[in-house]
């Protein structure tokens, strides 16, 4: 049984925990899983399991807000999935997984946000805005639920 005090973890090493509790997610579910030498394309593993293949980013959180990505690090299809996890001391984290397609019709969870008028320096991002007004809608997509497709 792992250690559940996520809290005294540094950033990166609750990324790099995220990353293994989600390749391992996968693995248990019969994929290959594949780790590129560089993630320099917001590419943190590709899965694969009867011929198809899947690329996932891998994002982590403590607390519930706003976790963005940048969307020159994501493509917009159903083979480019976010495994998302939510570690709370003293619980194994939650663990959803859904295409990058969710942004193609944004809401309260799944932001959009282009920052294309004029003065806006931010580069155009999407993101996840979880809390407890909105938790009800990222059910459907706990791990779980995903696998059962397969």
């Amino acid at each position: 049984m792992p250690n559940l005090t996520w809290s005294h973890l540094s950033g990166m090493q609750l990324g790099r925990c995220a990353e293994s509790f989600c390749r391992l997610e996968f693995m248990s579910y019969g994929f290959s899983v594949y780790t590129p030498e560089l993630d320099d394309h917001g590419v943190d593993f590709v899965a694969k399991r009867n011929g198809e293949f899947y690329e996932v980013q891998v994002k982590s959180v403590r607390q519930d807000n706003y976790l963005y990505i940048r969307k020159d690090k994501l493509s917009i299809s159903d083979r480019f999935l976010i495994c998302y996890l939510r570690f709370v001391d003293g619980k194994l984290p939650d663990i959803f997984i859904f295409p990058a397609t969710v942004w193609e019709n944004p809401n309260a969870l799944f932001v959009d946000r282009p920052y294309d008028k004029p003065g806006q320096k931010s580069a155009p991002e999407v993101g996840i805005c979880y809390n407890q007004k909105n938790a009800a809608w990222m059910e459907p997509h706990r791990a779980d639920k995903f696998f059962k497709k397969f």
